[in-house]
């Protein structure tokens, strides 16, 4: 029997490398497009028998033809961090509108969308807009869709997030916390968010919303300490007033010529949302892992000696 064909675009960042070798254990045929060649190769190495195509969705172009026979697209790819609105325009609504217009040519009977639970806080920073407006296309588009809004997730080949904050802890002694660090995280594991897109893709497109959110509220210090504690670190967390922790943050992006982390965020961390928990486990029969849980099992894996090898754009 031929396998089906899905198309993964932004298949190389957190999701998608999480996600490809879930599609791949359920006999799909994946095609995985994205523009981080490097990343992309990290893919191919980790699941050969995935069709890896170097491309950029921001751009009308070849790549759009691989849609033709496919049974669904995924639609990962986003700018989380940018030094400025035209890299967000670009990469959360004029390729949202490309992959669109693609799956309008090749009648894609459906269109799995990774949105983000951004869109329903309070923050008004680049990154939430452009994420609304690209949300606002695949809604409007005709196309079958089922749209998902995490809220922050972490998991193996997180270059980015928890990830790059675990590092630094591996690093340094001190651990800084902005403001008195109560602020409340809602996190999910990158696991069970493919487990729900899995099942999203089997059960088919409703052209329905839904915000996927952790069911555990979890003060951002206590975040902090479980992940020291998982991976056996004893540290020294150092409450800064915001305002210094900002000031601090653009001198180390400065000194580094990165921003893995930058203010916006820094502000949307600290915004205080907290989202309200909707029944996805018992519509998607999908199981919520326990933070603590999910974090020895990312430490545990195989695959997390890869989150080295991830490069994070910036």
């Amino acid at each position: 029997m031929q396998q089906k064909k899905i198309i993964v675009t932004g298949a190389a960042g957190l999701v998608g490398q999480n996600l490809v070798q879930m599609l791949v254990k359920s006999e799909f045929f994946v095609v995985a497009l994205d523009k981080n060649e490097h990343n992309l190769s990290l893919l191919k190495k980790i699941n050969p028998n995935v069709k890896c195509v170097v491309a950029d969705c921001s751009q009308q172009g070849t790549w759009m033809q691989l849609f033709k026979d496919s049974f669904a697209v995924v639609q990962l790819q986003a700018q989380i961090a940018a030094p400025s609105r035209e890299l967000f325009e670009r990469n959360n609504i004029s390729s949202v509108n490309f992959v669109l217009a693609a799956c309008k040519q090749y009648r894609i009977k459906h269109l799995v969308h990774l949105s983000s639970s951004v869109v329903i806080s309070v923050a008004t920073d680049d990154y939430t807009t452009t994420k609304r407006l690209g949300e606002i296309e695949v809604r409007r588009s005709g196309v079958s869709h089922t749209i998902f809004r995490p809220p922050l997730m972490y998991g193996c080949f997180d270059a980015k997030h928890l990830g790059w904050l675990t590092k630094f802890m591996e690093k340094s002694p001190v651990f800084p916390i902005p403001g008195i660090g109560t602020f409340v995280r809602q996190p999910l594991y990158v696991q069970d968010m493919c487990r729900i897109i899995l099942s999203a893709i089997r059960i088919g497109p409703k052209n329905r919303i839904h915000n996927v959110i952790g069911h555990e509220r979890i003060p951002y210090i206590a975040m902090m300490k479980i992940l020291a504690k998982e991976r056996g670190l004893h540290r020294v967390f150092i409450r800064f007033p915001p305002w210094l922790f900002g000031a601090l943050l653009n001198t180390f992006n400065k000194l580094t010529g990165k921003a893995v982390f930058t203010t916006d965020q820094l502000s949307a961390l600290i915004a205080g949302d907290e989202f309200p928990i909707e029944p996805w486990t018992k519509e998607f029969g999908v199981m919520y892992t326990p933070f603590h849980v999910a974090v020895r099992e990312m430490f545990a894996d195989p695959r997390y000696k890869y989150r080295d090898e991830m490069i994070s754009p910036h």
